[in-house]
């Protein structure tokens, strides 16, 4: 193996611990423990009440979405693999891809024949193939 594709494995190495160390923070609705409506619809609603302990920031409340979260560059969109995720839907669409830097998600739209086409083309090529 050349010394370029030691440095890509190494650098995806890094990018694997890097996610794997990420703390995975769950941004839930205010009161979602209360109230039966609620625990049936997880997603994230901003507290806008006077009083709400949510948005004063209260110990013991969950967290609110804040710019601080965000993650860092070097793997915002990776796959837990630390390859970029890219949807595939016909054999154009593999062309302009590099098998050392994406993971390759086939469109559930492709037919069953068109199917087995790409995943065949793409094990040639030698991509990671996320949903076979």
């Amino acid at each position: 193996m050349n010394e370029s594709g030691l440095v890509e494995i190494k650098n995806i190495r890094k990018i694997q611990r890097l996610i794997k160390r990420k703390p995975k923070i769950e941004f839930l609705r205010s009161l979602w423990w209360k109230f039966d409506k609620f625990k049936n619809d997880p997603k994230w609603r901003k507290p806008k009440g006077k009083d709400n302990k949510m948005r004063l920031r209260i110990k013991g409340y969950p967290p609110i979405v804040e710019v601080g979260y965000r993650t860092s560059k070097e793997i915002r969109g990776r796959h837990p693999s630390g390859f970029y995720p890219v949807v595939v839907s016909s054999l154009k669409d593999i062309e302009k891809l590099d098998p050392s830097k994406h993971i390759v998600y086939i469109a559930s739209s492709v037919s069953l024949k068109k199917r087995l086409e790409i995943i065949n083309i793409l094990k040639e090529k030698g991509f990671k193939i996320a949903n076979e």
